[in-house]
């Protein structure tokens, strides 16, 4: 890499669809459930549980959208900085002590460990669908950010299982 040239990388974002039919399949259950219970009808508790199951699904989907849209990852000729909205780690290139691949449907998820911190990311996945591309998640470059992170870090392959994934560490 060209010294002091910084590059960045923000991983593909994925459709808010479901986002979307998470919050308004939470609002109609709720707003069955005030109906119901405004008109004084015996309700199950089922019904109030399967909402809060809902509310909390679509937190979870939203904080991950949050999240995916907030990330970005920045490679210098000295360190590697990793920023989403619920962390920030920055790693000189000699900090990284491994890198763990493991396979995974959706892109490769690779785990970078350093002396302080730690962070993982998934290299390009996509989705498919009776033969139809529904979308695409992880980096788009990711298999190139990995590269250069085992070689600008000075690692070492030092097992491989098969579909087991890869293990890189500091010889």
């Amino acid at each position: 890499m060209v010294a002091g040239s910084d590059r960045e990388y923000r991983p593909e974002l994925i459709s808010r669809r479901g986002e979307w039919v998470a919050w308004s399949s939470a609002l109609l259950m709720g707003i069955g459930w005030i109906v119901l219970r405004w008109f004084g009808r015996h309700i199950s508790i089922g019904m109030p549980l399967f909402t809060i199951v809902l509310v909390f699904s679509a937190l979870s989907i939203s904080l991950s959208n949050w999240v995916d849209r907030q990330t970005v990852m920045r490679l210098n000729a000295d360190w590697i900085e990793f920023h989403s909205g619920l962390r920030h780690v920055r790693l000189l290139w000699p900090e990284i002590h491994q890198v763990r691949v493991s396979p995974s449907r959706w892109g490769d998820k690779v785990q970078v460990i350093g002396e302080r911190a730690r962070f993982s990311f998934r290299t390009l996945g996509e989705v498919w669908f009776q033969d139809e591309l529904k979308g695409r998640m992880g980096f788009e470059k990711g298999d190139e950010i990995l590269h250069e992170i085992i070689v600008s870090s000075g690692l070492k392959q030092v097992s491989e299982r098969d579909g087991e994934g890869a293990y890189y560490v500091r010889l």
